[in-house]
């Protein structure tokens, strides 16, 4: 027999603020009318819910709109100043931190460049505080006013009674990340949210970016390694332990190229852009990954080997992708990261041709391959996210 579930009124208070606040912030402004045809909640709910809204000013009235015959309708939005939430992106190559308002409009951002094998817990976690401090001071926002911190970070995130990052190519084991985040100097116990990077670009690109309207997607990083956020029915699919996408961790050859992983042959070994300028094997300008990438792929239509470095690229980053066609069918394959767009821009239609030669003509027919739009901030916009997402939730401050 099934167990009923006994819902109290400040439940369903929750429920219906929930529901409107998430309809508001992703279409907005809109009426107390278009509200209810939206939510499917009544007019009476809509306006107590507005009404207690708009009393702890998170949401504000934005003009008015003509209705049929009847008095103006009030336009409703979402009041971006109610509060303020930081994303990090803890990717190889640096730690970014920025400062979003509520409507995710960036208001400052700090970057701390890493050093090549530079990933030493105390590291990053001293680039992470030393962030957090300066996009505060910068943007004049006091601690009191952040309604919670996101951390995008490479590797398995754990979340059990205690938050845990596996980074098997950063040489973390069971790393503490979320306690040893709580030694903060910002004055205040900021909220925090950890997950892996690529899930967290895959939400940014869900909600703001190429994903918005698809219910099934992969959403690819592609930097230094490689991942995906996987999507179905609209949420990120985690597996048993958190572990669902690691895509650069698929093996595309056998008896390979070693990977930082350990195996031979997984796809990071060729698509990623540490293996990219390792098969490229010469001297390029700059002084990190990304300018080196840049140059290589700016070379292509000078040096031979270069291009040839790239087609191959183009080809095992289309198998991949044609493991994912063949695996998820999703309606949308989306590709991102800071060298996933860099290699997208170039080598795009390459890459489609070499996923339609590696999938099934059906499937492949349906999914649309493209870029993300949100630029190499999307791991960073993403983690910002994650707050945010808790605050949709609805959760009511305490009677």
């Amino acid at each position: 027999m099934r167990e009923r579930k006994r819902s109290t009124v400040r439940d369903l208070r929750r429920d219906n603020r929930s529901v409107l606040l998430t309809s508001l912030y992703f279409d907005q402004p809109r009426s107390r009318q278009e509200l209810s045809e939206a939510t499917g909640l009544s007019p009476a709910s809509v306006s107590n819910v507005t009404r207690e809204l708009i009393g702890e000013g998170i949401v504000v009235e934005a003009g008015s709109v003509d209705s049929d015959g009847g008095r103006p309708r009030a336009l409703l939005r979402i009041n971006p100043d109610y509060g303020y939430v930081i994303g990090v992106d803890v990717g190889e190559t640096r730690v970014r931190v920025e400062l979003f308002d509520l409507m995710m409009t960036e208001r400052a951002k700090a970057d701390y460049p890493l050093a090549p094998r530079e990933h030493g817990v105390d590291v990053i976690v001293g680039a992470i505080l030393t962030g957090l401090d300066t996009v505060l001071a910068n943007a004049g926002v006091d601690g009191s006013r952040v309604l919670g911190v996101g951390v995008g970070v490479p590797g398995i995130v754990e979340h059990g009674p205690e938050v845990l990052v596996h980074g098997q190519t950063f040489g973390w084991e069971s790393t503490p990340l979320e306690r040893l985040l709580r030694t903060s100097t910002t004055g205040t116990e900021l909220p925090l949210d950890i997950d892996n990077g690529a899930k967290t670009m895959g939400q940014a690109e869900m909600w703001f970016g190429a994903g918005r309207g698809a219910q099934h997607a992969v959403v690819c990083l592609i930097g230094s390694g490689a991942g995906a956020s996987i999507i179905t029915n609209g949420r990120a699919h985690r597996g048993s332990t958190s572990s669902a996408g690691e895509w650069g961790h698929t093996t595309v050859a056998l008896g390979g190229r070693a990977c930082r992983c350990g195996a031979r042959g997984c796809l990071e070994a060729y698509v990623g852009a540490e293996a990219i300028l390792d098969r490229y094997g010469l001297p390029l300008p700059g002084d990190d990954q990304e300018s080196a990438l840049a140059a290589l792929i700016d070379s292509y239509g000078t040096s031979a080997l270069a291009a040839k470095v790239l087609d191959d690229t183009a080809a095992y980053l289309g198998a991949g992708i044609g493991n994912l066609i063949n695996l998820f069918n999703p309606e949308r394959i989306i590709l991102g990261g800071w060298a996933g767009l860099l290699l997208g821009d170039r080598l795009l239609p390459a890459i489609r041709d070499a996923a339609q030669e590696r999938s099934l003509r059906h499937p492949f027919a349906e999914t649309l391959i493209s870029l993300g739009q949100l630029g190499p901030d999307a791991v960073a916009l993403g983690a910002a996210t994650l707050p945010v997402e808790r605050f949709l939730s609805g959760s009511l401050p305490d009677a």
